[in-house]
């Protein structure tokens, strides 16, 4: 059985540059609508079905390290 995760996304941090979206493998990091601050349009979690293995994909491409990556006990 694979082990459960979750991320986050500083949304402050994030440059848009969609290398998240492309490393995760299953589909779970999206361009969103938000605009930052920066005028940046960020990436954002999207695991409704609870899919997220916290392999670190995301986080590892992340050239603005602005993923965290929690894997959940249990």
């Amino acid at each position: 059985m694979a082990a459960k995760g979750t991320i986050t996304i500083d949304a402050v941090r994030c440059k848009g540059c969609t290398y998240c979206t492309d490393a995760c493998p299953y589909h779970l990091i999206e361009m969103g609508k938000q605009i930052n601050s920066f005028g940046y349009q960020t990436a954002v979690y999207i695991d409704a079905d609870r899919r997220c293995t916290a392999c670190t994909l995301c986080a590892i491409t992340c050239p603005d390290v602005a993923i965290d990556v929690y894997k959940k006990k249990g």
